[in-house]
């Protein structure tokens, strides 16, 4: 299994490692800060860097068998001998960008408060499906209340809760079409005191200010049971946000 430097820490945007195997374009670390693809997150793109400076890039990570993450190589691989060294480091401002949509994704959750049906996240934009009537769903109090949210500034904990208590309390789980991974004992939580709970296993702010202002852009119906909520990141990363390591 591949330690996940990411789930502890989502601010580390780099961190040694050792290169476990190489097939072709798809190259397996004994650790890596790359997430990869799931839960409604893209996978996270950057470099592997060599102590010679030589760099390979990273296209797209992926999950594996066996608690694996892939790297996706563009290019030449060769250098990716199994025991070879490297730097393992993200495309940090892409990477805070989907941070930023994740963290805001969970306020939605509180703010709509209806079973999630499904959702994703890119550079540009990002929205939840709800399965709620289009008439409960009023795009300018969506995002006056997101906006208040994300001004108190409350904090974002990383927990977990035992797979015996979560099911015991099946409303922890907000996705209808994603459940969390079993098997483990216990699964990892992301919790914003008093405004949202919930089994998640991406990367996210340490604050909710650190999203910056909000705007609904969009609100349409995919289908009887699916009425899409898009939000924009309506400004620059704030200042406050923490200089990458």
């Amino acid at each position: 299994m591949t330690e996940r430097v990411f789930e502890q820490d989502a601010y580390a945007r780099l961190c040694d490692a050792i290169v476990v195997t190489c097939d072709g374009e798809r190259v397996v670390l004994d650790r890596t800060v790359f997430y990869p693809t799931g839960g409604g997150q893209p996978g996270d793109r950057g470099q592997l860097v060599l102590a010679d400076d030589t760099r390979f890039a990273v296209k797209d990570t992926v999950k594996g068998e066996e608690g694996e993450i892939i790297h996706l190589i563009e290019g030449e691989t060769s250098g990716l001998r199994p025991g070879t060294r490297v730097t393992a480091a993200i495309d940090w401002p892409r990477r805070y960008t989907l941070m930023r949509y994740h963290t805001c994704l969970h306020l939605l959750c509180a703010v709509v408060g209806a079973p999630v049906t499904g959702g994703r996240m890119g550079e540009d934009k990002a929205h939840l499906d709800f399965d709620i009537e289009m008439d409960a769903l009023d795009a300018s109090a969506i995002e006056s209340r997101l906006n208040q949210l994300i001004a108190t500034d409350a904090r974002v904990e990383i927990g977990e809760v035992d797979e015996v208590e979560l099911d015991a309390n099946p409303g922890l789980v907000k996705t209808m079409s994603v459940q969390p991974p079993r098997g483990q004992g216990a699964v990892r939580t992301i919790r914003i005191p008093d405004i949202d709970l919930q089994p998640c296993g991406g990367t996210h702010l340490r604050r909710t200010s650190e999203i910056g202002h909000v705007r609904v852009a969009r609100i349409r119906s995919e289908g009887k049971r699916n009425k899409r909520v898009t939000v924009v990141l309506d400004a620059p990363a704030p200042d406050l946000a923490p200089v990458p390591r």
